[in-house]
Parts: structure tokens; sequence; C-alpha cells
């Protein structure tokens, strides 16, 4: 029997139950980084549509009409 076969009878389980302790570990970290990323993607999702709505608001303020413009008779009813 070599020196190596003999290592590697000897080493064989805990080498194992390494490597699926490492991958069982690897699944749950990257289980937890999925759930995690679920979670904050709820949270800033409204955020987000709400710095998107008022983008709009502020943008599209000057399309509407000013006080003055309604009292103003000139331009009232001018189409041109």
């Amino acid at each position: 029997m070599s020196p190596k076969t003999g290592l590697m009878q000897r080493f064989w389980k805990p080498a194992a139950v390494t490597g699926a302790g490492g991958t069982a570990l690897a699944v749950w970290f990257e289980e937890l980084m999925l759930f995690t990323q679920e979670i904050l993607a709820l949270i800033f999702l409204p955020i987000l549509a709400g710095l998107i709505y008022l983008l709009d608001i502020f943008m599209f303020k000057s399309r509407l009409p000013k006080r003055e413009d309604l009292n103003n008779s000139t331009t009232r009813g001018d189409h041109r």
C-alpha cells in the first residue's frame, strides 16, 4: 500500500464532511443574498416610483396655465 492511498483512506471522511458543509454554507449564503435582494427591491420600488412621480410633476408643471394667464383677456382664446 502506498502512502498516498493510506492518507486518502484516512482523511476521506473529514474531506467529504468539509466539502459538503462548505457547499451547504455557500447555498445558504446564496439564498440569503437572494432573499435580501428581493426585500430591498420591494423597499426601493415605492421610493423610486415616488421620485419618478415628483419628477413628472416638476417637469410638466410649466404646461399648466398660470393664474395671470387666465385673468388676462388678451391671451384667452388666442390659438395662433
